[in-house]
């Protein structure tokens, strides 16, 4: 677990301060994947580095599994750091050395022998899919294959803790997908906790089940990522969850329409989103229903679903068809344009 209590990071730029976080409180359980999510400059990496010491908070404490690390001496903070991992946007690799050699660093800086060494670089290829690739060196490396190297790096040391800032963003979105897999495959079968540093919210509705929206060094939203996903509050947010959920009807949808009344925004919830809802509605004939546009994505193992519909009728019969419709679980919102 990793408690962050009352984090002040203050930083001097010419002369001047400059808060990179102000009072976050933010709690990551054991087994989470814990996503921190906002734009450049919102304090994200900054908070993450607080976790392996690689910054010290101004003020405020930051606890892992129950320890305050403000309180850790030069030996304990040692073993507090190979319990932890860290993977990277731009992999970090040092190009001189071979695929193996980079993976087994953090272990010829413990003083391992050889043998256990290579015995435990091995299974590691193996686990992150590069036994082909042990003699290569970076440059001869795809950026998937690279940041595997970083998370085999990483993991070697048997971590607790796997920190990742923007360990996807340099990266094509199929290879994206990959990574995601692997990390999604750490977390289930070592039980590792990930925090993780991103800008694309698809990553975080990909594999976190929680998140945490940063801006100006605050954190302004957190929650479970269905939660957060299906009612967003913060305006932030709301474009944030924009880019993978529609939350407005598309403008060439709109053009298309002779008259632009009565459109309403339908979201469906786990159950609701499996059930014929609308085509049930349909079937009653109360209004006359055409769908515009809808989408439709899975959360945190819940459908989560959009529709853009417009229903011509009677003021009586359209709001007889809204109360159908919520009685089925249906959020309802007038408008969406």
């Amino acid at each position: 677990m990793i408690i962050f209590e009352n984090i002040k990071k203050t930083y001097i730029k010419n002369k001047q301060q400059v808060h990179a976080l102000n009072d976050i409180n933010l709690t990551v359980d054991t087994g989470d994947i814990y996503g921190l999510i906002g734009w450049s400059g919102a304090g994200k990496s900054s908070l993450i580095r607080l976790v392996n010491q690689l910054e010290k908070p101004t003020s405020g404490i930051v606890k892992v599994d129950g320890v305050d690390l403000n309180k850790l001496d030069v030996k304990a903070q040692r073993a507090h750091k190979k319990k932890i991992g860290m993977i990277f946007q731009h992999f970090n690799l040092l190009e001189s050395k071979t695929v193996a050699q980079n993976i087994a660093i953090p272990l010829v800086l413990q003083g391992l022998n050889k043998e256990e060494i290579e015995h435990r670089v091995e299974a590691m290829l193996s686990y992150v899919d590069l036994s082909g690739k042990k003699a290569s060196y970076p440059s001869q490396l795809s950026g998937g294959q690279k940041q595997r190297v970083g998370i085999a790096r990483a993991l070697i040391t048997e971590p607790s803790i796997l920190l990742c800032d923007e360990a996807t963003s340099a990266l094509d979105p199929q290879t994206t997908l990959s990574i995601l897999k692997l990390l999604k495959q750490i977390n289930s079968e070592r039980n590792i906790t990930i925090l993780l540093v991103t800008h694309e919210m698809e990553v975080i509705s990909s594999i976190c089940n929680k998140v945490a929206v940063m801006e100006k060094g605050q954190v302004i939203e957190q929650g479970s990522v269905l939660d957060i996903f299906s009612a967003p509050q913060q305006e932030t947010t709301k474009k944030f969850v924009s880019t993978v959920i529609n939350a407005e009807i598309p403008e060439a949808v709109l053009d298309s329409l002779t008259e632009q009344g009565n459109i309403f925004r339908l979201e469906f919830l786990g159950d609701s989103a499996r059930e014929p809802v609308v085509n049930e509605l349909i079937l009653k004939q109360l209004v006359e229903i055409n769908i515009l546009f809808a989408n439709m994505r899975e959360i945190g193992g819940v459908v989560l679903g959009s529709m853009f519909i417009q229903m011509n009728g009677t003021e009586t019969d359209v709001d007889k068809a809204v109360a159908f419709l919520q009685e089925k679980g249906v959020k309802v919102e007038r408008g969406g344009v």
